[in-house]
Protein backbone atom coordinates (compact mmCIF):
# COMPACT_ATOMS: atom_id res chain seq x y z
CA UNK A 1 0.00 0.00 0.00
CA UNK A 2 1.59 3.65 -0.88
CA UNK A 3 1.26 6.19 1.15
CA UNK A 4 -0.28 9.59 0.62
CA UNK A 5 2.32 12.66 -0.69
CA UNK A 6 1.51 16.04 0.43
CA UNK A 7 2.22 18.82 -1.86
CA UNK A 8 1.96 22.29 -3.15
CA UNK A 9 0.92 23.73 -6.66
CA UNK A 10 1.38 26.20 -8.57
CA UNK A 11 0.33 27.46 -11.87
CA UNK A 12 -3.06 28.01 -14.53
CA UNK A 13 -6.00 26.34 -12.86
CA UNK A 14 -6.79 22.81 -14.06
CA UNK A 15 -8.34 22.51 -17.53
CA UNK A 16 -5.86 25.48 -18.95
CA UNK A 17 -2.65 22.82 -18.04
CA UNK A 18 -0.79 21.56 -21.09
CA UNK A 19 1.92 20.19 -19.29
CA UNK A 20 2.67 19.04 -15.78
CA UNK A 21 6.32 19.51 -13.92
CA UNK A 22 7.04 17.90 -10.51
CA UNK A 23 9.89 18.58 -8.18
CA UNK A 24 11.24 16.19 -6.19
CA UNK A 25 13.36 17.97 -3.26
CA UNK A 26 16.52 16.37 -1.54
CA UNK A 27 17.62 14.53 1.65
CA UNK A 28 16.41 16.91 5.26
CA UNK A 29 14.46 19.36 2.75
CA UNK A 30 10.67 19.49 1.98
CA UNK A 31 8.37 20.70 -1.62
CA UNK A 32 8.21 23.66 -0.67
CA UNK A 33 12.06 24.27 -1.10
CA UNK A 34 11.87 23.44 -4.37
CA UNK A 35 8.19 24.78 -5.52
CA UNK A 36 10.01 28.23 -5.76
CA UNK A 37 11.30 27.57 -8.94
CA UNK A 38 7.95 27.78 -10.37
CA UNK A 39 8.47 31.60 -10.26
CA UNK A 40 11.29 32.21 -12.50
CA UNK A 41 9.85 29.21 -14.75
CA UNK A 42 5.99 30.04 -14.82
CA UNK A 43 6.55 32.96 -17.24
CA UNK A 44 8.52 30.67 -19.64
CA UNK A 45 6.43 28.05 -19.28
CA UNK A 46 2.64 29.46 -19.49
CA UNK A 47 0.16 26.55 -19.56
CA UNK A 48 2.67 24.15 -16.86
CA UNK A 49 1.26 23.50 -13.41
CA UNK A 50 4.05 23.05 -11.17
CA UNK A 51 4.27 20.59 -8.36
CA UNK A 52 6.17 19.89 -5.21
CA UNK A 53 5.73 16.63 -2.82
CA UNK A 54 6.93 16.56 0.47
CA UNK A 55 8.92 12.75 0.39
CA UNK A 56 7.09 9.97 2.62
CA UNK A 57 9.91 9.91 5.42
CA UNK A 58 11.01 12.87 8.52
CA UNK A 59 14.20 13.05 7.98
CA UNK A 60 16.70 11.38 10.62
CA UNK A 61 19.18 13.52 9.75
CA UNK A 62 16.72 16.56 10.03
CA UNK A 63 13.44 15.80 12.16
CA UNK A 64 12.29 19.45 10.48
CA UNK A 65 12.61 18.23 7.14
CA UNK A 66 11.78 14.90 5.01
CA UNK A 67 13.84 12.01 3.30
CA UNK A 68 12.83 9.72 0.28
CA UNK A 69 15.12 6.86 2.01
CA UNK A 70 17.80 6.99 4.36
CA UNK A 71 21.17 7.78 3.27
CA UNK A 72 23.43 5.01 5.56
CA UNK A 73 26.47 7.79 5.74
CA UNK A 74 24.58 10.19 6.92
CA UNK A 75 22.25 8.49 9.35
CA UNK A 76 23.73 5.79 10.60
CA UNK A 77 21.24 3.50 8.90
CA UNK A 78 21.64 -0.07 7.36
CA UNK A 79 21.97 -0.47 3.51
CA UNK A 80 19.52 -2.89 3.61
CA UNK A 81 17.50 -0.28 5.57
CA UNK A 82 18.00 2.02 2.50
CA UNK A 83 17.36 0.15 0.13
CA UNK A 84 13.73 -0.93 1.15
CA UNK A 85 12.92 2.52 1.85
CA UNK A 86 13.99 3.82 -2.11
CA UNK A 87 11.41 1.01 -3.13
CA UNK A 88 8.89 2.02 -0.47
CA UNK A 89 9.80 5.30 -1.43
CA UNK A 90 9.73 4.79 -5.71
CA UNK A 91 5.72 2.87 -5.04
CA UNK A 92 4.88 6.01 -3.01
CA UNK A 93 6.13 8.17 -6.04
CA UNK A 94 4.36 6.39 -8.82
CA UNK A 95 0.89 6.40 -6.96
CA UNK A 96 1.62 10.09 -6.77
CA UNK A 97 2.52 10.59 -10.53
CA UNK A 98 -0.48 8.61 -11.58
CA UNK A 99 -2.94 10.81 -9.07
CA UNK A 100 -1.68 14.29 -10.32
CA UNK A 101 -1.67 13.08 -14.33
CA UNK A 102 -5.33 11.87 -13.49
CA UNK A 103 -6.27 15.13 -11.53
CA UNK A 104 -4.92 17.30 -14.41
CA UNK A 105 -6.40 15.36 -17.25
CA UNK A 106 -2.73 14.69 -18.70
CA UNK A 107 -0.55 12.10 -19.69
CA UNK A 108 2.71 10.38 -19.29
CA UNK A 109 4.21 12.30 -21.94
CA UNK A 110 3.39 15.53 -20.30
CA UNK A 111 5.36 15.12 -17.57
CA UNK A 112 8.59 16.44 -16.81
CA UNK A 113 10.76 15.48 -13.63
CA UNK A 114 13.14 17.77 -12.39
CA UNK A 115 15.23 16.66 -9.23
CA UNK A 116 17.37 18.15 -6.59
CA UNK A 117 20.09 15.62 -4.96
CA UNK A 118 18.11 12.91 -3.69
CA UNK A 119 15.50 13.55 -5.58
CA UNK A 120 17.01 13.50 -8.94
CA UNK A 121 18.38 9.71 -7.50
CA UNK A 122 14.56 9.02 -7.41
CA UNK A 123 14.04 10.66 -10.87
CA UNK A 124 16.15 8.75 -12.25
CA UNK A 125 14.93 5.60 -10.69
CA UNK A 126 11.48 6.00 -11.37
CA UNK A 127 11.65 7.62 -14.83
CA UNK A 128 13.10 4.61 -16.96
CA UNK A 129 10.96 2.28 -14.98
CA UNK A 130 7.53 3.88 -16.05
CA UNK A 131 5.39 1.84 -18.16
CA UNK A 132 4.86 5.26 -20.25
CA UNK A 133 7.86 7.66 -20.79
CA UNK A 134 7.74 10.84 -19.38
CA UNK A 135 8.49 14.20 -21.49
CA UNK A 136 12.25 14.71 -20.23
CA UNK A 137 13.79 14.34 -16.44
CA UNK A 138 15.90 17.37 -15.30
CA UNK A 139 18.61 16.23 -12.41
CA UNK A 140 20.45 18.86 -10.17
CA UNK A 141 23.47 17.71 -8.14
CA UNK A 142 22.79 13.80 -7.92
CA UNK A 143 23.77 10.65 -8.49
CA UNK A 144 22.22 7.30 -10.43
CA UNK A 145 21.86 4.45 -7.62
CA UNK A 146 22.68 1.10 -9.11
CA UNK A 147 23.50 1.75 -12.29
CA UNK A 148 24.83 -2.15 -13.51
CA UNK A 149 21.28 -2.69 -13.22
CA UNK A 150 20.00 -0.03 -15.39
CA UNK A 151 20.43 -1.99 -18.66
CA UNK A 152 18.30 -4.89 -17.56
CA UNK A 153 15.67 -2.74 -15.85
CA UNK A 154 14.94 -0.26 -18.16
CA UNK A 155 11.30 0.13 -19.96
CA UNK A 156 11.17 3.85 -20.91
CA UNK A 157 14.00 6.34 -22.21
CA UNK A 158 12.67 9.91 -22.08
CA UNK A 159 15.43 12.66 -22.44
CA UNK A 160 17.77 13.22 -19.77
CA UNK A 161 19.77 16.49 -18.37
CA UNK A 162 22.48 15.95 -15.75
CA UNK A 163 23.35 19.53 -14.28
CA UNK A 164 26.03 19.71 -11.45
CA UNK A 165 28.21 22.04 -10.13
CA UNK A 166 32.05 21.32 -10.39
CA UNK A 167 32.45 22.02 -6.48
CA UNK A 168 30.46 20.25 -5.18
CA UNK A 169 31.12 19.11 -1.70
CA UNK A 170 28.12 16.91 -0.98
CA UNK A 171 27.54 14.64 -3.92
CA UNK A 172 31.26 14.65 -5.80
CA UNK A 173 30.85 15.69 -9.14
CA UNK A 174 32.24 12.69 -10.86
CA UNK A 175 28.80 11.16 -9.97
CA UNK A 176 27.61 13.29 -13.55
CA UNK A 177 29.70 11.09 -15.95
CA UNK A 178 29.10 7.88 -14.19
CA UNK A 179 25.05 8.75 -14.48
CA UNK A 180 25.18 10.25 -18.12
CA UNK A 181 27.33 7.13 -19.40
CA UNK A 182 24.94 4.62 -18.03
CA UNK A 183 22.43 6.55 -19.04
CA UNK A 184 23.40 6.55 -22.55
CA UNK A 185 24.35 2.79 -22.40
CA UNK A 186 21.27 2.18 -21.87
CA UNK A 187 19.96 4.14 -25.02
CA UNK A 188 18.84 7.39 -23.08
CA UNK A 189 19.61 10.31 -25.17
CA UNK A 190 21.26 12.40 -22.17
CA UNK A 191 22.27 15.72 -21.71
CA UNK A 192 24.80 17.42 -19.25
CA UNK A 193 25.63 21.26 -17.87
CA UNK A 194 28.39 21.69 -15.60
CA UNK A 195 28.34 25.08 -13.54
CA UNK A 196 31.27 26.21 -12.71
CA UNK A 197 32.48 26.92 -9.14
CA UNK A 198 28.98 25.84 -8.17
CA UNK A 199 28.67 23.76 -5.28
CA UNK A 200 25.38 22.12 -3.96
CA UNK A 201 23.05 23.69 -5.29
CA UNK A 202 21.59 25.42 -8.43
CA UNK A 203 22.85 28.30 -10.11
CA UNK A 204 21.49 30.80 -12.80
CA UNK A 205 23.44 28.90 -15.59
CA UNK A 206 22.13 25.45 -14.57
CA UNK A 207 18.50 26.95 -13.99
CA UNK A 208 18.47 28.47 -17.59
CA UNK A 209 19.71 24.91 -19.18
CA UNK A 210 16.85 23.25 -17.34
CA UNK A 211 14.48 26.15 -18.84
CA UNK A 212 15.67 25.73 -22.17
CA UNK A 213 15.55 21.94 -22.16
CA UNK A 214 11.97 21.85 -20.59
CA UNK A 215 10.96 24.55 -23.58
CA UNK A 216 12.39 21.89 -25.63
CA UNK A 217 10.58 19.01 -24.38
CA UNK A 218 7.05 19.88 -23.03
CA UNK A 219 4.04 20.23 -25.10
CA UNK A 220 2.40 23.37 -24.90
Amino acid sequence: MTRDLRFGRRGPAAGEVKSLVVFLHGYGADGADLLGLADPLGPHLPHTAFVAPDAPERCAGNPFGYQWFPIPWLDGSSEAAAQAGMLAAMADLNGFLDARLSEEGLTAADLALVGFSQGTMMALAVAPRRPAPCACVVGFSGRLIAPERLKDEIVSRPPVLLVHGDADEVVPPAALPEAADALAGAGVATYTHISRGTGHGIAADGLGAALGFLRDHLPG
